[in-house]
């Protein structure tokens, strides 16, 4: 048999991000009876095999009813359909609805998942070795994963305890064309960051809108958790504060319909003018890149999720209340078994602390020594509990802390995985 030597393999074979996500996977394999807190999935209990077939009959009795032919109705589940998909008039309906979005049709890509959406996004804008993106750090793994593929270079902007800071995405970027690259854009989850929790305010919003015209950067705004706030406090997406078009956002229905549809979306809504000044939409300019990517979202995946968006109304926040008051008792009860199990001046004189986000999914804990991949595989085996080691979402540190997921699990495990994670902490403090 041939023999290949890795070092001859591209450098994404073996980032060291994407070996350490297939290590926590190793991990919770080898020790199926730990509790995980480290799983950002949503939980199960939501879903079920019978609602498949139900959405995609709503879906398809939603196209008879706008007076498409059997024949018609037939091609758009069956065969090879457009690039850029067919819901986004339901899509943009949606974010009209939930986000107070305004725009056409026309500029919603329907992407396999959010991730091919960044990586579309990060090809077309980075055409050269000296476009660079910048990023939030700590940063998602699929943001910072899909750029090292495309030997793209990410630049990170670190967050402040508040979140962040519009002045230093200012000073990274102008850091940025002192040694000769162009910045091209900034990602960010203004939500309920993955990994850190973070919310940033309307105020931060406006003014990195602001900074973004300064420094002529284009966002890109991901958006998986702003539906899962523990309150009902409005926080306006970038886009629909964006008056110069400087915001392409990216979105997901994993999170709130369900992973294994596989459907994103990609609202680039830009102009975009050739050299004969013939002017197109961005999302047209886009749907090159994903041709040669995925031809096209799978259309039954697609009826999926139009059947969703069908019976509710094209709204997400309707659709999900339940699945909003689950998620709110997770985050609580993760946050009330800290303070059980980590009590003061006990947690003060071990240096524990945590942040309190507003919503999502995840929480941070800083602890007094290195959490890091043995700890873990210890944690596993000695302690029963799993987390992810927040040093895999920075470039250079992250190492005394850790990441807590509330999503998966029901409150009662939460609870007892904090209560064996304080186990391990008491031991190495």
């Amino acid at each position: 048999m041939t023999t290949l030597r890795r070092a001859d393999l591209h450098v994404s074979v073996s980032d060291p991000v994407a070996t350490s996500m297939n290590f926590l996977n190793e991990i919770a394999g080898r020790y199926p009876d730990a509790i995980s807190l480290a799983a950002g999935r949503p939980y199960d209990g939501f879903y079920s095999v019978e609602d498949i077939d139900r959405y995609q009959r709503s879906y398809v009795d939603h196209l008879r009813d706008s007076g498409i032919g059997e024949e018609r109705v037939r091609g758009l589940l069956l065969q090879y359909g457009r690039t850029n998909g067919q819901l986004g008039d339901l899509i943009a309906r949606m974010l009209e609805v939930d986000e107070n979005i305004v725009v056409p049709a026309d500029s919603v890509m329907v992407t396999a998942g959010c991730q091919e959406a960044m990586i579309i996004a990060l090809r077309a804008l980075c055409a050269g070795p000296d476009d660079v993106v910048l990023a939030a750090e700590p940063c998602y793994v699929g943001l910072t994963g899909a750029a090292r593929i495309l030997g793209v270079e990410v630049v990170p902007v670190p967050e402040a305890p508040g979140g962040l800071a519009p002045e230093t995405v200012a000073a990274v970027a102008a850091g940025v064309r002192a040694r000769g690259k162009r910045p091209r854009a900034l990602y960010l989850v203004p939500n309920f960051s993955n990994p850190s929790g973070i919310s940033l305010s309307v105020a931060v919003r406006r003014r990195l809108l602001a900074v973004a015209g300064e420094q002529d950067l284009l966002l890109l705004e991901d958006d998986p958790y702003g539906l899962f706030g523990l309150d009902d406090e409005p926080r306006p997406a970038l886009k629909s504060l964006d008056t110069e078009g400087r915001v392409l956002y990216l979105g997901s229905f994993a999170k709130s319909c369900f992973p294994g549809a596989r459907v994103g979306f990609l609202v680039a809504d830009q102009t975009v003018v050739d050299e004969q000044g013939r002017r197109t939409l961005l999302a047209d300019e886009l749907s090159a890149v994903k041709s040669m990517l995925t031809v096209n979202t799978s259309p039954i995946s697609q009826a999926v999720i139009g059947g969703v968006l069908v019976e509710s109304g094209c709204s997400l926040r309707a659709a999900n209340r339940d699945k909003l008051a689950f998620y709110r008792h997770n985050l609580a009860t993760l946050l009330a078994a800290l303070e059980e199990h980590f009590p003061q001046p006990e947690r003060a004189d071990r240096g524990v602390r945590w942040n309190v986000p507003g919503g999502g999914f995840f929480a941070v804990v800083d602890v007094p020594f290195p959490a890091d991949e043995k700890l873990l595989e210890l944690s596993a085996e000695q302690f029963g509990v799993l987390w992810t080691p927040m040093s895999f979402f920075y470039a250079d540190g992250g190492r005394h802390a850790l990441r807590l997921s509330c999503s998966y699990l029901e409150a009662e495990r939460i609870a007892e995985g904090v209560r064996r994670l304080s186990r391990l902490v008491a031991e190495h403090a």
